[in-house]
This record gives structure tokens, C-alpha cells and sequence, in this order.
């Protein structure tokens, strides 16, 4: 395992992610923001934000495969929603958890959520930047 993660007991504990990971590993990979669309570079799920949460991970997924990782190395997310409020909140994390029963894992790593007014396209409500350390 080259990802360990951990909740601090002196910190503030959330359902959603952890605080901490210790990752080791030979290999980082740093992925460029993914967005929701598919290998054609169609748009997925316009004005759903689950749905574009679902797509991102499905994607992050796919590129880590592609160079012999996968998603239980993600050392660190950052996570982009247009408009981020609480309802969009929790649909983003519908959205996550539909991705990773699909893929079966468990999606809790360290993660920063920033609330923006747009993204590069139009239509675009998720993007998810991620780090991962590979053996």
C-alpha cells in the first residue's frame, strides 16, 4: 500500500475524507484536472453535479490504470465546483460514492473543495486535480 490514511484524533474528523496521508512510494503522478467527459470529449451529465463527480473520478480512475496505478494511491485531491454550496456538496459526494462502488473503493482521501464561478468550458461543474504516489 502506498497510501496510508489517517485521521488525527486532535483534528476535526469529517465523513467525507480524511485529514492525513502518508504515502510511499517510488512514483508520483500528477494528473491534469479531470473533468466530466467522456474518451470522445463529449460533456456528461450537463447541469448534474453528481453526475460530473461520477465521471470525474471514472476518468481519474482510467488515467492512474494507464500508468500501472489506481485509485487507492491518491495521496491528495482538490476539488473545483462551480457555484459549491451544500446542496452541490452533497451531490458531489453522491456523485463520488457512485464511482467508487463502481470501481470498488473507498474515496476518503485528503481533499480541498474551492467554490468557483466557472470552469474552462461551458456546462463544466466538477474538476477534480489529483496526486497519487505509486510504488
Amino acid at each position: 500500500m502506498t497510501v496510508q490514511l489517517v485521521h488525527p484524533e486532535q483534528v476535526h474528523q469529517v465523513d467525507v475524507h480524511h485529514q492525513v496521508a502518508v504515502a510511499q512510494g517510488s512514483r508520483t503522478v500528477y494528473l491534469a484536472g479531470q473533468v466530466s467527459w467522456d474518451t470522445a470529449g463529449n460533456l456528461v451529465g450537463r447541469d448534474d453535479v453528481a453526475a460530473q463527480a461520477e465521471q470525474a473520478y471514472l476518468n481519474i480512475a482510467a488515467a492512474l490504470d494507464a500508468v500501472g496505478g489506481s485509485l487507492a494511491d491518491l495521496a491528495k485531491v482538490t476539488v473545483y465546483v462551480v457555484d459549491l454550496d451544500d446542496a452541490k456538496a452533497e451531490q458531489f459526494v453522491a456523485g463520488r460514492e457512485r464511482a467508487a462502488a463502481a470501481l470498488g473503493v473507498t474515496l476518503q482521501q485528503p481533499s480541498t473543495w474551492i467554490g468557483v464561478t466557472a470552469l474552462a468550458a461551458p456546462g463544466y461543474l466538477v474538476e477534480v486535480d489529483a496526486v497519487a504516489v505509486l510504488p
